[in-house]
């Protein structure tokens, strides 16, 4: 990684296929530890978005200052979904584990490998809803809070908060 001061991110984690909670928690393990100051949100149980019929989806947005290059985080979302057996048959179909690069700071970006911020993060409620409770701040990178987003959205509508289950951070 570079010397660059940490730039704050932010990463939606997802899974449909096999043990949800142990994907994302994999992902957490993965990444969080290439983090400075990580936090992540609850898991929320979410309906699937487009694609072919599927199970429900288990959510959650991991945060945290990045001093490497996008690409570099790009590649440990890669990794955290490779570990976890990602195929990529079906477009927006079932998957073990989905991690999505959010934003990377204030950067905007229409590169094809990673374009920022993620194109469709301002229509996901399964994405605004934990992004908001684990960064009730946040911004894109325009200055559009987040949260605003998430109201506009009635965000609460099928995203529900797992209480039963819980994301950690080790160190």
């Amino acid at each position: 990684m570079s010397g660059a001061a940490p730039r704050r991110v932010a990463l939606g984690l997802g899974a449909n296929l096999g043990d949800r909670v142990a994907a994302l928690q994999g992902a957490v393990d993965t990444i969080a530890p290439h983090l400075a100051d990580p936090a992540v949100s609850s898991v929320y149980e979410t309906a699937p978005v487009g694609g072919p019929e599927q199970p429900d989806y288990a959510n959650a947005v991991l945060v945290g200052g990045f001093a490497g290059e996008p690409l570099e985080l790009l590649d440990l979302a890669h990794e955290a979904e490779q570990a976890w057996s990602r195929t990529r048959e079906v477009h927006w179909g079932p998957r073990t584990l989905d991690v999505d690069v959010l934003v990377v700071g204030d950067l905007v970006s229409d590169d094809p490998a990673l374009t920022l911020p993620h194109p469709r993060a301002r229509e996901r409620a399964f994405v605004l809803v934990p992004w908001v409770e684990v960064e009730p701040s946040a911004t894109f990178p325009d200055g559009t809070r987040v949260s605003a987003l998430a109201a506009a959205l009635d965000a609460g509508d099928g995203v529900r908060r797992r209480g039963d289950v819980r994301l950690e951070l080790t160190s």
